[in-house]
């Protein structure tokens, strides 16, 4: 950030007092600028004990499976983005179910927030966003064409979970993996 979006003056980098953070900060107004994580919500859509799937049609990772997630919109709650997105991404409407999993993922600034949800008719397909919408069960999942690491994490839960009958909260943080020391 180089200008304040206030006024347009130019900010600097400080820690505001009472605070323990670098901060944009405007000289001019006073302003400070936070920036916080985002928050991305999705569902996983389950029929028949089936998850529905999208092959993104979308930078980044086009041509990969994920399940259906994006940004929370200002003005939504948790639930409607997420039933938003799935239907942007699949073309088909969902029961929401309860909170599911959520992900921490500190090095880009992102908090995952997944619902399960019930896919109630046939009608999915392909979507701008989405190259090729399917119901995979655990054994044909394509596990090496998923898009990013919080999807094996919460397929492998819910497979787990279904087995028993019993979706507790999931609460993980996904890190960027350690380089080796030399």
């Amino acid at each position: 950030m180089k200008y304040c979006s206030n006024c347009g003056e130019t900010v600097e980098k400080r820690i505001p007092e009472d605070d323990n953070r670098l901060r944009h900060y405007c000289t001019s107004c006073e302003s400070i600028h936070y920036l916080n994580p985002k928050i991305i919500v999705g569902t996983v859509p389950i029929k028949n004990g089936k998850v529905l799937l999208c092959k993104r049609a979308i930078p980044p990772r086009y041509g990969l499976w994920t399940i259906p997630a994006g940004f929370l919109e200002n003005g939504e709650t948790i639930e409607q983005g997420a039933f938003r997105e799935t239907e942007e991404e699949t073309a088909t409407q969902v029961e929401m179910d309860k909170l599911y999993a959520i992900f921490n993922i500190p090095q880009i600034h992102q908090v995952y927030m997944l619902h399960l949800a019930r896919v109630t008719n046939d009608d999915f397909k392909e979507t701008t966003e989405s190259l090729e919408v399917k119901l995979f069960s655990e054994e044909d999942v394509p596990w090496e064409e998923l898009a990013f690491p919080f999807v094996p994490a919460v397929l492998k839960s819910y497979f787990k979970d279904a087995r028993n009958n019993d979706f507790p909260l999931t609460i993980e943080t996904i890190e960027r993996p350690k380089s080796p020391k030399n």
